[in-house]
């Protein structure tokens, strides 16, 4: 019996191990030395957003506020307590409330809403460094909820702004904010819509939805997009609770840029108008108009004299666009006319008994808007807002004269015109010198002593009477 060669078969395993080997090695190797692609995309998504938190967090302040606010001490319908002890008298409390701001120069401007901020007598702004300072109040604008403020300070890390009409569903974005005391924190989310309107938060809205949790003390608060620029001031949520539920809302930092940009150079918030009233369309109300669909706003009334009036529009117009923009509904042309600046002429696209047509209107500005606050006002008229003077206001009010003054929109509850001002009272005098307009309310009351007596003429009801505020 021969003996097997077995040299030949040695030498046909190797070549088989040498080319497993090769084939396998790339393998392990990329198993052992690579971390997979999708472990990779986390640790950039989380760096990048530790960077851009990083960034933005230096621009975000703490507020805190105080006031003074009365109490009743006995129930006011308490007979018994009445006989023992005499009428109640309101009780003086310090109410101290805390929201956020954010940095938008280098010497100290700050913008941040209205709400966190009204009526209060002392504002402290805390700084991401640790710093204290006095807040100065320069400007408010109660009807989108905007306020700004000033601190004495330079060289301030001021936030980048970005343009919130780029902004769309589904964009990444952070909120930075100090909710409920816990200052500097951060949550993100995405844009959840844009454009909303109608939530009887102010009186030009245009928020920005997102499912980046936002709490109270979040308000005035930063929205930021994934370059860490400014596209929102955090305002207000939707919640059955409370708290969070995934519904909250920014104002759009293009409209907070542009009050603030207007109170810090003129003084007060410039507002296009071109006196129209508007309401939505329906399917009953296309059909009966000769519309093809539901498009647009229909024109219900015009005031006399104002650009639409001169413009020639009339009831039953149906306007469409505005310089080439389309008009979603009275929410969207409302903020389109306030936006645009007194002087300039706009194309209104309309259709007029079923066929369109175009008209040329010259936007005047808008008259009938809130006295800027100042910290001067330190009399018995503090914590009393109020706004001019226009057609449809008088009509409101059921006022059929031309008259001039202010109407009081407000009276806070630290305010020692509480109880003797009323909402919708017609202001037209001042310790005897006519009113005309809002500014003018701002630099009569500005002059005014803590201690001094007010006089004032008040049409209420269409019925005029003096009234008088003692001083302190």
């Amino acid at each position: 019996m021969k003996d097997f060669n077995l040299k030949p078969v040695k030498f046909f395993l190797c070549l088989l191990f040498i080319a497993l080997l090769f084939d396998t090695a790339p393998q392990t190797v990329y198993a052992i030395s690579q971390t997979p692609p999708s472990t990779n995309i986390l640790t950039q998504i989380s760096s990048a957003l530790a960077s851009l938190t990083e960034q933005v967090k230096p621009s975000v302040v703490n507020i805190s506020t105080s006031k003074t606010a009365k109490t009743q001490r006995l129930p006011l319908d308490d007979s018994t307590f009445k006989k023992f002890f005499g009428e109640s008298r309101p009780k003086k409390q310090k109410v101290f409330s805390l929201g956020s701001g954010v940095i938008t120069s280098e010497d100290g401007y700050i913008v941040t809403c209205n709400h966190v901020i009204e009526g209060a007598e002392d504002i402290v702004v805390r700084l991401n460094d640790g710093r204290e300072l006095k807040g100065k109040i320069v400007g408010l604008d109660s009807r989108t909820d905007i306020a700004i403020i000033k601190i004495a300070a330079e060289k301030l890390p001021a936030v980048k702004w970005g343009d919130s009409s780029s902004l769309r569903a589904g964009d990444l974005v952070i909120a930075i904010g100090n909710p409920f005391g816990l200052s500097q924190t951060v949550t993100s989310g995405v844009v959840s819509a844009t454009g909303r309107a109608g939530m009887g938060l102010a009186d030009y809205e245009d928020f920005i939805q997102t499912d980046a949790a936002i709490n109270p003390g979040n308000s005035g608060g930063a929205l930021v997009n994934a370059d860490g620029e400014l596209v929102g001031i955090n305002d207000a949520i939707f919640s059955t609770s409370g708290g969070n539920q995934g519904i909250g809302f920014a104002i759009p930092s293009n409209m907070a840029r542009s009050i603030m940009d207007s109170i810090i150079s003129k003084g007060k918030v410039i507002r296009g108008y071109l006196g129209v009233q508007v309401q939505p369309l329906n399917a009953e109300l296309a059909k009966q108009f000769g519309l093809r669909n539901e498009k647009g706003v229909l024109v219900v009334d015009i005031t006399e004299g104002s650009p639409a009036d001169k413009a020639g529009l009339k009831r039953g117009d149906v306007i469409i666009a505005m310089d080439e923009k389309e008009v979603e509904d009275a929410f969207h042309l409302k903020n389109q006319v306030a936006a645009t600046k007194p002087g300039k002429t706009v194309e209104l696209s309309i259709i007029r008994d079923g066929k369109p047509t175009t008209i040329s209107a010259v936007i005047t500005e808008l008259t009938s808007e809130a006295a800027p606050a100042t910290a001067e006002i330190d009399n018995a008229l503090k914590g009393v807002a109020v706004q001019g003077l226009s057609p449809d206001i008088l009509r409101q009010l059921g006022i059929t004269r031309e008259i001039k003054g202010v109407v009081v929109t407000a009276v806070s509850e630290n305010s020692r015109a509480l109880g003797i001002l009323k909402r919708g009272d017609v202001i037209i005098e001042i310790n005897r010198k006519p009113l005309g307009n809002a500014a003018e309310f701002t630099a009569i009351v500005s002059n005014i002593g803590r201690n001094e007596d007010i006089l004032l003429l008040v049409i209420r009801g269409d019925v005029a009477q003096y009234i008088t505020l003692g001083g302190q």
